[in-house]
């Protein structure tokens, strides 16, 4: 199954080809975190139709940072508002933004409860992003990585699983 429940309004949709996770939150407002790359939009629609959902429900995306495979299906959600690093301001208050360069320039991780959604800068077990792309820092995921270990959560939500 390709669609699982992390918790009461929390939901993780993974893919069968390459492209980041999808969270969808489904709160007060419907909230993706991440769109995942092209490849996967028809199955990304197909799943939030099983959550009855469709792209025009969705209210905000949250970019946890802009490399293709995470950003590629921005075009589907005409309805939403889209928030990144530069406009972490104007995130709900319930979800908690927490710059993490190092992978990207502008990734960034969100805490919501105990659920630590951390994009590409933290993977289950050991795993962390990759460095050696434009704007990648080893220096910088090392910090944001100390950073994130110092953060209480029990869930954690990568964007690659």
């Amino acid at each position: 199954k390709m669609i699982s429940k992390i918790s009461e309004n929390v939901f993780q949709l993974y893919f069968d080809t390459f492209g980041s996770t999808v969270y969808v939150l489904r709160l007060k407002k419907n909230i993706l975190i991440d769109t995942s790359s092209k490849e996967n939009k028809e199955e990304l629609i197909k799943d939030l139709n099983e959550l009855k959902l469709n792209p025009k429900d969705i209210n905000m995306i949250i970019l946890t940072h802009s490399h293709w495979d995470h950003a590629g299906n921005l075009g589907l959600f005409k309805n939403a508002k889209i928030i990144s690093y530069k406009d972490t301001q104007d995130l709900p208050s319930f979800l908690k933004p927490i710059k993490t360069p190092g992978h990207t320039k502008d990734s960034f991780c969100l805490l919501y409860k105990d659920i630590l959604f951390s994009g590409d800068t933290i993977f289950y077990g050991e795993g962390r992003g990759r460095t050696d792309f434009p704007g990648g820092s080893e220096k910088q995921i090392q910090e944001s990585i100390e950073k994130l270990k110092k953060i209480k959560y029990n869930i954690l939500c990568p964007g690659h699983v």
